[in-house]
């Protein structure tokens, strides 16, 4: 506890006010275990975002005048620090005012929640696997296109995160690819492809493909720019709510195209 006596500057006052904040760890947001859960990009050994958030009592009550108290009576009210160890409500200064003898309702948004699991996710871009860069590829010959699947390039992916006492499940999966083929056709596959065999010969993908109508030659570098641009939606549920996300990724490849030669 802070002594007035012990820096002449400081009212008893402003004594109080410091004392209930030290405790309740405005410095280092209360409750925190150290870790930070739900980075962009970073993923989750365990599939679950861990949110750390409790109220903390405020006792001694700060005087009335205090303008955390927002105009409530401190004699029919109690005072609690909300907090979390990666992030909290929309509440600026931390504190919720609480009729007396009511237990504080929880302030957690599963919407928010959702958006912490789907940042705990590693969601990245289509992991293709035709066409390759090494590929040789000709004019007027069907070229088919997939991707490798996985939890990460095409789902599912499902993570949790729980926070006051709410639990929301999210779980995403690529809804579409959109193939951007370097000669100013675009294609949109609506699965990952079907790979090819040397049995299909010359025939086209029933599910993802394209035919170039011109050489790369012409074009920088000799190559065609193909990106291929994943659509991840994502379903969750918790909280008694349920929505969906929605998040986008790339990759690239660059794509020679000749044409056949023709000896005679």
């Amino acid at each position: 506890m802070a002594h007035a006596d012990g820096d002449p500057d400081v009212g008893a006052g402003k004594c109080q006010v410091i004392k209930f904040c030290v405790n309740v760890g405005v410095g280092d947001r209360t409750g925190g275990s150290g870790g930070q859960a739900g980075g962009s990009q970073d993923g989750s050994d365990s599939g679950d975002s861990k949110m750390d958030c409790k109220y903390t009592k405020v006792d001694p009550k700060p005087p009335a005048e205090w303008p955390g108290w927002k105009g409530a009576d401190p004699k029919k009210n109690d005072l609690y620090f909300y907090g979390c160890t990666d992030g909290g409500p929309d509440n600026p200064d931390g504190f919720v005012v609480v009729r007396a003898g009511q237990p504080p309702v929880s302030q957690v948004d599963p919407r928010e929640l959702a958006r912490r699991a789907v940042a705990s996710m590693t969601l990245l871009g289509p992991d293709i696997a035709s066409p390759r860069p090494a590929g040789k590829y000709t004019v007027g010959v069907p070229m088919w296109m997939w991707v490798n699947q996985s939890p990460t390039t095409y789902g599912p992916n499902t993570v949790s995160a729980t926070a006051g006492g709410i639990t929301v499940t999210a779980t995403a999966r690529v809804s579409k690819i959109v193939w951007t083929m370097g000669d100013g056709a675009s294609v949109t596959c609506n699965g990952p492809g079907t790979p090819f065999t040397s049995s299909d010969g010359m025939t086209q993908s029933p599910t993802c493909g394209h035919v170039y109508a011109k050489t790369s030659a012409g074009v920088r570098n000799g190559t065609f720019a193909v990106t291929a641009t994943s659509t991840w939606t994502i379903n969750w549920q918790g909280g008694g709510q349920a929505g969906r996300l929605t998040e986008v990724r790339q990759s690239n490849v660059q794509v020679a195209v000749g044409e056949l030669q023709v000896v005679r």
